[in-house]
């Protein structure tokens, strides 16, 4: 299928690791124009030198996603360079995990401004500049939390319910400048932000996912890609669930356990 991403600008939060380097690197190969930007530096150095290797131009700049200034002008700047802004990932975010009753107000302060304050204000900066060439569509990650939340990131959860809603409110809100909003809804896959638990946790995870396995941040990359293109036209104001099958049935395991020649 050809996605006629070719020439299409993207850019992508966190872009440098995990789910948005894989996103990045598809982009990449299906033509686009992929800017990404992130709080550290090295890891875009690394991705962008990566990328050169297969003879592709990464335009990145170490910028946090709660710095409102940065960020807007960064988004200026890759318009000015590129003549367009189509696609906006909202990939960047953060996770704590610890007892409901130890967290603190910074650590409601950190959670809230990374994972639901910077998507507000970035699909913001990204719609004012797509409002003006009358289309556009901007991806949000979600989480399979604000399905079925957990009890120790209880924080991390509620952000991400927080921004599945605005992917349906905002998909009604700018959908009249030609601006689709999709979400993103990955299942247990391992990135840096997810690889402590998953060390600790790998069997009860797997037990869940009915395709038996850990999902691994390329198997985000192309329904990423096809969400942003036109053959998704007609989708917005969802969230795709990205995981495996988790928790498709109460025990997932059991079919494996049947198709081994057990009997429960």
């Amino acid at each position: 299928m050809d996605l006629n991403l070719t020439g299409k600008t993207v850019v992508i939060t966190g872009g440098a690791t995990g789910i948005g380097r894989a996103a990045a690197q598809e982009f990449l190969r299906e033509g686009a124009r992929v800017a990404v930007l992130g709080r550290r530096l090295e890891p875009l150095e690394e991705f962008a030198r990566e990328m050169a290797l297969e003879g592709f131009t990464v335009y990145y700049e170490s910028c946090d996603v709660t710095d409102l200034e940065k960020v807007e002008g960064y988004a200026r700047r890759v318009r000015e360079k590129f003549g367009s802004l189509d696609v906006w990932l909202n990939n960047a975010g953060v996770a704590v995990n610890k007892p409901f009753l130890d967290f603190t107000r910074e650590d409601w302060e950190q959670i809230c401004a990374i994972n639901l304050r910077a998507v507000v204000e970035c699909t913001q900066i990204a719609a004012r500049l797509m409002k003006e060439q009358g289309s556009g569509v901007i991806l949000n990650a979600s989480s399979f939390c604000a399905k079925i939340p957990h009890a120790n990131g209880v924080l991390y959860a509620a952000t991400k319910a927080a921004v599945s809603n605005l992917t349906r409110s905002t998909a009604a809100a700018l959908a009249p400048y030609g601006i689709r909003v999709v979400g993103y809804i990955p299942g247990m896959v391992v990135t840096p932000i997810s690889e402590e638990m998953v060390a600790q946790y790998k069997e009860k995870f797997t037990k869940d996912i009915a395709l038996g396995r850990l999902g691994r941040p390329e198997d985000l990359a192309k329904p990423l890609v096809f969400l942003a293109s036109d053959a998704a036209r007609y989708i917005t104001g969802i969230d795709l669930e990205i995981s495996g099958g988790k928790f498709t049935v109460q025990d997932c395991a059991m079919p494996w356990r049947f198709a081994q020649g057990e009997q429960a």
